[in-house]
């Protein structure tokens, strides 16, 4: 057995565990901890101080991490609220975004500062719907028609992000063979869903998972990591990219986990705090260790890419929520664009993923990830102050669509 040191993973959930209490030290610094995570797995990593090196046990985390934040985004959507005119505004707003940053990127290309505009296209036009909510959270927003809007802009644009990188680069075979694999994938998908249905249906069964849930099996939380890794190998196994598997089996877990009679009110929060307690900040300050410093900063390209890339977050997810204008009134849409511009979870995914694949360089997936780490810097604030300024929403606020499902709270 090869002899393995916990010291450098030490030093990491030290940081995943300094960086959100510090900031709640200091309340009037309004960073998501994710921000903190990165920088500061930049600074003790090899890009600055040297004192950590991604080892095994820090790798297995972080593939955890990641696999757990994309289960917990797909937890997120909210099918009920996912209709009616609120999805027809939403998709409408992702398709003219996913426009505009195709015509972006080709120009982009066109000056030699990318090499794949395809992927980079739909790294920028996705969103952060993990840091929005809490923005909306804190302005009582997240129930009214505005926030309700947003939220389902966010969700479309993390669903289509996901999807549109499983098919176009995900797979051996081309684009062609890996439609098939994602329909095969889909078909899997449909069939577990059916399956879990009617196991939760089951009297029997259901009494089972009751009595064990809250006992030292925890048997509902066990039952939710199967889920997500048995969806990972599957995605693994058909060469399609593990964030599917990740993303789609907490879909599903959504779709199942319907219970009136809150039998489980616990069961999420749960899995949160398995997922953001635990993996995920090692995700994150994991990111940081591998942020290639001397790339960002060895080129003036790479410094110039950076604020292109912010203003091109702004202008491809920000744009299309002009659509907004006729729910919510000019203001607010406008408040809306730059909230939905917030990006990084995805793009750090993306962008190692591009790396892998050879098709982003170490300059242009550090510029992108500085992009994202502004985004969620500027943005949401930028937001909050704006939402103050033309008048929150009281917190008890109808929303747009009618509703059975709670809220949720985190996601990517």
């Amino acid at each position: 057995m090869p002899e393995i040191s916990f010291t450098n993973l030490l030093l990491v959930v030290a940081v995943a565990f300094a960086a959100p209490f510090l900031l709640g030290l200091a309340p009037g610094v309004r960073l998501p901890s994710i921000v903190v995570e990165i920088v500061a797995g930049i600074v003790i990593g090899p890009a600055v101080l040297g004192w950590v090196e991604v080892d095994e046990p820090i790798e297995v985390l972080n593939l955890i991490g990641l696999a757990f934040l994309l289960f917990l985004a797909g937890l997120e959507i909210d099918f009920a609220r996912l209709r009616g005119r609120l999805l027809r505004l939403s998709a409408l707003g992702y398709v003219v975004s996913f426009g505009i940053a195709i015509a972006a990127c080709l120009a982009l290309k066109a000056g030699g500062l990318i090499e794949t505009p395809l992927l980079v296209a739909i790294i920028l036009a996705s969103t952060s719907l993990g840091v929005i909510i809490p923005v909306l959270k804190d302005a009582g927003e997240v129930s009214s028609q505005f926030g309700q809007l947003v939220i389902a802009g966010a969700t479309i644009a993390d669903f289509s992000a996901i999807f549109l990188l499983s098919i176009f680069f995900s797979g051996e075979g081309g684009t062609g063979a890996t439609i098939i694999l994602l329909a095969s994938f889909v078909l899997l998908a449909v069939v577990a869903y059916f399956v879990l249905l009617g196991v939760e249906r089951s009297r029997t069964i259901t009494r089972e998972l009751v009595r064990l849930q809250d006992t030292t099996a925890q048997i509902r939380v066990r039952g939710a990591v199967v889920l997500m890794i048995a969806f990972v190998a599957l995605a693994e196994t058909l060469g399609l990219e593990v964030i599917l598997g990740a993303f789609a089996a907490g879909a599903i877990l959504t779709l199942v986990d319907r219970d009136q009679a809150m039998t489980h009110p616990l069961f999420r929060r749960k899995l949160e705090a398995i997922g953001f307690g635990v993996f995920i900040p090692v995700f994150f300050v994991t990111t940081g260790l591998n942020f290639d410093l001397d790339a960002l900063f060895g080129s003036t390209k790479a410094l110039v890419m950076i604020p292109i890339f912010l203003a091109a977050l702004l202008a491809v997810r920000g744009t299309p929520a002009l659509l907004y204008r006729q729910l919510v009134g000019a203001q607010r849409a406008v408040i809306a664009g730059i909230l939905q511009a917030t990006s990084l979870p995805f793009i750090v995914a993306a962008a190692a993923i591009g790396i892998e694949l050879g098709l982003l360089s170490q300059a242009e997936s550090a510029a992108l990830i500085a992009a994202g780490l502004l985004s969620v810097m500027i943005f949401p604030a930028a937001g909050l102050v704006l939402l103050r300024r033309a008048g929150m929403a009281p917190p008890a606020q109808a929303p747009a669509e009618p509703s059975g499902a709670d809220q949720p709270t985190m996601a990517m």
